[in-house]
């Protein structure tokens, strides 16, 4: 009946044949083995494939952890930021491509033909190149900036007139936040001169102007004595200050420079540090000379308050004195009317 019903010329026999044949296709290619057994081996092709490319990135990466662990105390990079930076970028270049070779076989696996696949990409990575140069170049500088070890997260970093503290560096832009709280985000391409403040010791100067009245002997061995002990008040300063002696002069005053080592990126701290010690000690002379100078007053007030009161008793005592050794008024009319009678009963 079969038979029947294809041989019929009816206008629903085509449509029945197509199914017919369809539902043949179907079942064939479910019951083909050859091309299951294709599929199978494929699959467990690209498990391996897979497998094996997480197997590579974990054991590249574990070798970058540890190389950069053994280099620690090296010459290359003394810093624990930047062996961190090196190391991620590291990591996730050798991430990319393995990833991306395990894309091409893959693909390959499926029958692709990667030949036309990298040559379009090709084109369109050199096209990109030429429609995004500042790109290309903020990256490409980002990534020497890296390998070159010129600066890393933490550094206190100059570039132009952006000066602050590097919080991320990028292979596109770096970011830096200032002591008064903006955020710089600089492209790296824009980065040509760096002034690097993290690097090795900083110096610390203070000028002290001094009136010319006072002694240079004196006024030296004042700030020696005011920055004895400052290394252990301020951790920033590495060794006692070294005072350099008169750095300039005019006729009101002169000025003393002082130079001390310090920790990096502590020049300002030390600084404060020496100002505010040569400070308290400049006000405790000066309290020590005011208080002098009072007393000083004190006691010659107290003085001339003697003299002018022993030079009162003297004269007290003269006057009392003159007046004792002078004979009264009334004694010398009697000794005066004596004398006339006597001259007239003569």
């Amino acid at each position: 009946m079969n038979m029947w019903i294809l041989e019929a010329d009816t206008p629903g026999a085509d449509t029945l044949k197509d199914a017919i044949r369809f539902k043949d296709k179907v079942w064939n290619w479910f019951t083909d083995a050859d091309m299951w057994a294709d599929v199978l081996f494929a699959g467990l092709r690209i498990l391996v494939i897979f497998l094996l490319t997480r197997v590579i990135i974990k054991i590249v990466s574990n070798i970058i952890d540890r190389s950069l662990e053994r280099k620690t105390g090296g010459r290359l990079l003394s810093n624990t930021r930047r062996f961190t930076t090196v190391g991620e970028l590291m990591k996730n270049v050798v991430t990319v491509i393995c990833n991306f070779v395990m894309i091409m076989l893959v693909l390959s696996e499926f029958h692709f033909d990667l030949a036309p696949l990298l040559a379009g990409a090709g084109v369109l990575g050199l096209a990109v190149g030429f429609g995004a140069q500042s790109l290309v170049k903020d990256v490409i500088t980002g990534f020497f900036i890296i390998l070159e070890d010129q600066f890393a997260v933490g550094d206190v970093i100059q570039t132009g007139t952006y000066k602050g503290t590097v919080e991320l560096i990028g292979l596109r832009t770096t970011r830096l936040l200032s002591t008064t709280g903006e955020v710089f985000i600089i492209p790296n391409g824009l980065i040509t001169n760096v002034t690097n403040y993290s690097l090795s010791n900083a110096l610390a100067v203070v000028d002290v102007p001094v009136k010319m009245e006072r002694s240079l002997e004196a006024t030296l061995g004042l700030i020696g004595e005011a920055l004895k002990g400052i290394e252990e008040r301020n951790s920033n300063v590495l060794a006692y200050p070294n005072v350099l002696g008169i750095q300039s002069m005019s006729t009101s005053e002169y000025v003393i420079r002082i130079a001390a080592s310090c920790l990096p990126n502590a020049k300002e701290v030390a600084e404060r540090q020496i100002q505010n010690d040569i400070k308290q000690a400049l006000e405790k002379l000066s309290s020590l000379e005011q208080t002098q100078a009072a007393q000083a007053e004190e006691e010659a007030r107290l003085k001339a308050e003697e003299e002018a009161k022993a030079e009162i008793e003297l004269a007290k005592a003269e006057n009392e004195q003159e007046v004792s050794d002078t004979p009264d008024t009334g004694s010398r009319r009697q000794i005066a009317a004596t004398q006339e009678g006597k001259k007239g009963e003569g």
